[in-house]
C-alpha cells in the first residue's frame, strides 16, 4: 500500500475550509506506520500547530485499553468472563433495573433477572447506559442529584440499569465497571496497571489519565461547535479523580494509540512484547452479540452528541470492547473489522483482513460532528481506494 499523498489534501482541505480547527491522521500496517499527517491548529485562537505528537483526550477509545487489561486477567485465570462480576466488585451486584417513575417523579427500581458478568460489561449488554443517549437515565440523575461520569466521582457509577443483563445493547458506563474489576483483581489502581502491563510494554509514553507538564505543553483543547462557529473550551477530565475512568479517561497521541491498534492487528504483540495471546485477540474480535442489532445512538443531549450511527445501512455487532461491522462498509472496510471512537470526535479502526489500521483525531463537540464524521469517512475511503 503506497500513495497516501491524497490524504494530505483531504485532511488539509478540511482545515483550510474551516471545517475543523486541527486534525491528525495516521495509517498503520503490521510493520509500522504507512501514513502520518497533521494539519491546522491545536487551539483555533492560538498559533500552535497541530502536530503528530499533540496530546488529545481520546475519551471512549479508552474502552479498548480497559478491555485489553481485563482480558489479560482472564488469560491468567483471575477473572472468568461469565462469572458474576460482583465476586470481584460487590457494588456491581447491587445494581437495580430502572422500571419507570412514579407520579411524583421518584424512580421505581427492581432487581435484575440475573447477575452481571464481565462479558456483559465488555459488550455493553449489562444494562448500564449513559445519560447523553438515554433520557430515562438523565431523568434519574436529575431526580437523585447523581453527577455525570466525566467528573470521575464514584457516585456517578451508581446509576441503575435500563434493561436486564444480556438482553439488549445499551451503550454506557459498563467498561468503567470493568476497570473497577481490573483494580480489584490486580490490586493496582487502573493508572498503574495500564502503565505496567500495557503502556510500558508497547512503548506508549504519552498515554495517561493524568498529564505531566510535558504532555500539557502539547495538549489540544476541546472545541465546541456553536451557532457562532468553533470555540475552544476549558473542558478537561479531572486530573485528581476519585476513580480512573476506564470508559473514557485517557489522554494520548496518535502514534501511541497506533501502537495499541497495531498490537491488536498483530495478534497481541507490539514493540517486541506480547501483551495478549493470539487466541485472546481472536475472542475479543469475535461478534459476541450475533442476535442483537446495534442501531442509532439517539441523542438525549444535543450539545454533547448528535445521533450516532457509523453504518446506518450495515448490520453491526460488538466484540469484547469493539464495534464490529458485519458486512462491508460503504468506505470499503471489510466485514469483521474492529472500531470505535471518542466523544471529542476521535476515531480508529482495525482491519485484520486488509491488515491495516487507521486513526483520525480532532477535538470537537458534539460527538458525531457533521464535519468530523464527513472527514473521517473521506479519510477511510481514500485508504481503501489505495488498498484496492
Amino acid at each position: 500500500m503506497t500513495g497516501f499523498a491524497a490524504l494530505d489534501g483531504i485532511l488539509g482541505g478540511a482545515v483550510e475550509r474551516g471545517e475543523v480547527p486541527g486534525v491528525i491522521g495516521l495509517v498503520g500496517g503490521p510493520d509500522g506506520s504507512l501514513y502520518e499527517g497533521a494539519f491546522g491548529k491545536r487551539d483555533i485562537g492560538k498559533p500552535q500547530a497541530m502536530t503528530i505528537d499533540t496530546v488529545v483526550w481520546i475519551a471512549s477509545m479508552t474502552k479498548a485499553v480497559t478491555g485489553a487489561a481485563a482480558m489479560q486477567l482472564v488469560e491468567q485465570g483471575r477473572i472468568d468472563l461469565d462469572e458474576p462480576a460482583a465476586r470481584h466488585v460487590a457494588e456491581i451486584g447491587r445494581a437495580q433495573v430502572l422500571d419507570g417513575f412514579d407520579a411524583d417523579g421518584k424512580p421505581r427500581l427492581r432487581a435484575p433477572k440475573r447477575a452481571i458478568t464481565l462479558r456483559d460489561l465488555l459488550t455493553h449488554t449489562a444494562g448500564y447506559s449513559y445519560d447523553m443517549w438515554n433520557p430515562d437515565i438523565a431523568r434519574y440523575m436529575a431526580a437523585t442529584g447523581t453527577p455525570g461520569v466525566t467528573g470521575c466521582q464514584n457516585i456517578a457509577l451508581t446509576t441503575p440499569l435500563v434493561a436486564d443483563p444480556g438482553e439488549v445493547f445499551e451503550y454506557g458506563i459498563s467498561i468503567d465497571w470493568a476497570g473497577k474489576m481490573v483494580e480489584a483483581v490486580s490490586g493496582q489502581r487502573l493508572e498503574a496497571y495500564f502503565a505496567d502491563n500495557l503502556f510500558a510494554p508497547l512503548g506508549m509514553t504519552d498515554t495517561m489519565f493524568r498529564m505531566g507538564a510535558e504532555q500539557r505543553a502539547r495538549h489540544a483543547p476541546i472545541h465546541a461547535r456553536t451557532p457562532d462557529g468553533l470555540v475552544a473550551t476549558e473542558m478537561m477530565i479531572p486530573q485528581e479523580p476519585e476513580f480512573f475512568m476506564g470508559g473514557g479517561g485517557l489522554y494520548s497521541t496518535a502514534r501511541d494509540y497506533l501502537a495499541f491498534t497495531r498490537m491488536v492487528l498483530n495478534g497481541g504483540t507490539g514493540n517486541g512484547n506480547r501483551v495478549l495471546k493470539a487466541e485472546t485477540i481472536a475472542e475479543m474480535s469475535r461478534d459476541q452479540i450475533p442476535a442483537i442489532e446495534i442501531g442509532t445512538l439517539a441523542t438525549a443531549m444535543p450539545p454533547v452528541t448528535n445521533d450516532a450511527n457509523f453504518f446506518p445501512e450495515v448490520s453491526q455487532g460488538w466484540g469484547l470492547s469493539f464495534l464490529i461491522n458485519r458486512d462491508r462498509s460503504p468506505q470499503g472496510r471489510p466485514a469483521g473489522s474492529l472500531a470505535w471512537a471518542g466523544l471529542a470526535n476521535t476515531f480508529y479502526w482495525i482491519d485484520p483482513k486488509t491488515r491495516v489500521t487507521g486513526i483520525l483525531l480532532t477535538q470537537i463537540l458534539p460527538f458525531f460532528d457533521v464535519e468530523a464524521i464527513k472527514l473521517f469517512r473521506a479519510f477511510e475511503s481514500e485508504v481503501y481506494r489505495q488498498a484496492a
